[in-house]
């Protein structure tokens, strides 16, 4: 099956004036992200793992562009200080290390700084500027999750270990920030393609189990994910905070 053409356009969100951050925009499920929110009408900045965005083999001149290693505290304090304000910050950078063996202690280590550590550090940099956003409904942020975060997957036990963290950081979070106009929630996508799941593609071994067990029978795309990220960051979900929304195809249910 193949995902509806032009369906998400259906619903208008309406950005304008709102400064957004989206980290590891540069690929895949960010890149989604980050032009979802352009599209919208915000200024959109991002990050990737490139020295510039003139080192990318696609577009990437509508977003300010920043290149920062996810793993190292001070290049985030760095990234965070040069926000005078802030609307709404989408921490979505993240990789998985099963190429090193994430079962040797020191690369499960990585992998939960990498996708833990980093979200953490940059959501208590910003709040100051998310505090003071005048979004209605408030500032947001919103954080990546993965289906790894509720089921097993054993090729990336430090990968699914820091999922499952992101969760339960955004339950916390949105409880500790309620009552200081910030919300925080979270999206799980299900099976998307991306740099990531790139390897998986062709493979029946890899590809055919989880295309079996995600009731719509195919495969995600950034742009599927990309509107649930502008929901929870608009007034219509004001009410929201503290909440992962699996966007996974019924994956999750099945």
């Amino acid at each position: 099956m193949s995902a509806p053409a032009g369906s998400s356009d259906r619903v208008r969100f309406d950005f304008r004036d709102s400064r957004v951050l989206v980290t590891g925009g540069s690929n895949g499920i960010g890149l989604g992200i980050a032009r979802a929110f352009a599209s919208a009408g915000a200024r959109v900045s991002i990050t990737g793992t490139r020295a510039s965005a003139s080192d990318y083999d696609h577009d990437l001149s509508p977003f300010e562009y920043h290149g920062v290693d996810m793993r190292e505290s001070a290049a985030l304090d760095e990234l965070a200080a040069s926000f005078d304000s802030l609307d709404v910050l989408v921490n979505n950078a993240g990789a998985n290390l099963v190429v090193r063996d994430e079962w040797q202690p020191e690369v499960f280590e990585e992998a939960v700084r990498i996708n833990l550590f980093g979200a953490f550090r940059l959501a208590v940099r910003l709040k100051p500027r998310l505090t003071a956003s005048a979004l209605e409904g408030g500032g947001s942020v919103l954080n990546v999750a993965s289906m790894s975060a509720f089921v097993a997957v054993p090729l990336v036990p430090g990968y699914g270990a820091a999922k499952a963290a992101i969760v339960q950081m955004t339950k916390n979070l949105g409880v500790a920030w309620a009552q200081e106009g910030v919300r925080v929630n979270a999206v799980a996508p299900g099976i998307v393609e991306s740099n990531m799941t790139a390897v998986m593609k062709g493979v029946e071994a890899l590809e055919g189990p989880e295309i079996a067990r995600t009731p719509m029978g195919r495969w995600g795309t950034p742009e599927d994910i990309a509107p649930a990220m502008l929901f929870l960051a608009s007034p219509a979900a004001r009410f929201v905070t503290g909440q992962t929304l699996c966007v996974d195809g019924g994956y999750s249910a099945a």
